[in-house]
């Protein structure tokens, strides 16, 4: 079922987090942010709208850290239920793809309930001093991909976030695959 979190919560304050990376580092918020914002995505393997715009996301993530911005993907899904998601195949996916940010496994999904993440992809865009200024779509891609020449709403959000410190006003919601939390 399709699930669309909620628009920006502008400065809200980022949270900190220190999680293992497919190769069993651990990795925190610190070492990840960037000097003009920072960018934190909550993915999976299996959900079909991340497949759909893996690649897309890939490019802007790249092309976001040449900005001075720093990048990070989180995976939170129960992997008992979706074993897809696990961090072998988690590692598998960023290898294929050319990840040059870390992709991380919110164990206990602690990560995921104190951003309030809601779907994969989830996009988290935060300006330099860690004060939330994007929760919006990447493009306007749903379960299948928008055509090639889509606005990269994500890209230039960020890209405006480190030139200036603050987001578009006007925010489309992401869309995609509830997180898949573990029973209580």
């Amino acid at each position: 079922m399709a699930v669309s979190p909620p628009v920006c919560d502008f400065d809200a304050p980022w949270h900190d987090f220190a999680l293992r990376d497919t190769d069993g580092w651990v990795v925190t918020l610190s070492q990840v942010a960037g000097s003009r914002g920072t960018l934190v995505m909550f993915i999976c393997n299996h959900c079909p709208y991340v497949r759909s715009i893996l690649d897309r996301i890939v490019r802007d993530a790249h092309a976001l850290m040449d900005h001075g911005i720093g990048v990070v993907a989180i995976s939170s899904n129960d992997v008992a239920a979706y074993p897809e998601d696990s961090p072998a195949h988690m590692r598998d996916l960023a290898q294929r793809n050319g990840f040059r940010f870390p992709y991380l496994y919110d164990a206990d999904q602690s990560v995921a309930r104190a951003y309030g993440a809601e779907c994969t992809p989830d996009f988290f865009g935060y300006s330099a001093d860690g004060r939330l200024q994007y929760r919006g779509r990447l493009d306007a891609s749903a379960r299948a991909a928008a055509a090639t020449d889509a606005r990269r709403d994500l890209y230039l959000a960020m890209v405006q976030i480190a030139e200036t410190g603050q987001g578009p006003r006007d925010q489309v919601a992401s869309m995609g695959c509830s997180i898949k939390w573990k029973a209580a």
